[in-house]
């Protein structure tokens, strides 16, 4: 995950100094696009995470108020 994460934030400094050498704006879309998708990947991979951990352990503990939880986290996912 922390690799990816780094990989994101070198993506994320390259637009940086493409923005800084006035490079073609379709140029430019096209990297924060991949940037947008490697961000979504990340965070596909953490919900499916928290669902198959903390999810089910609090389920299992009686808490099924984290089924509202994870609706509004899926939620903010979806709006991006």
């Amino acid at each position: 995950m922390v690799t990816r994460l780094n990989r994101i934030e070198g993506q994320i400094r390259g637009i940086k100094g493409m923005i800084e050498k006035d490079t073609y704006c379709d140029d430019v879309i096209t990297q924060i696009s991949a940037t947008q998708a490697a961000l979504n990947s990340v965070a596909k991979i953490l919900l499916e995470g928290h669902m198959k951990s903390c999810v089910v352990e609090r389920i299992q503990e009686g808490d099924d108020e984290v089924v509202d939880e994870l609706l509004v986290t899926i939620q903010k996912l979806m709006k991006k």
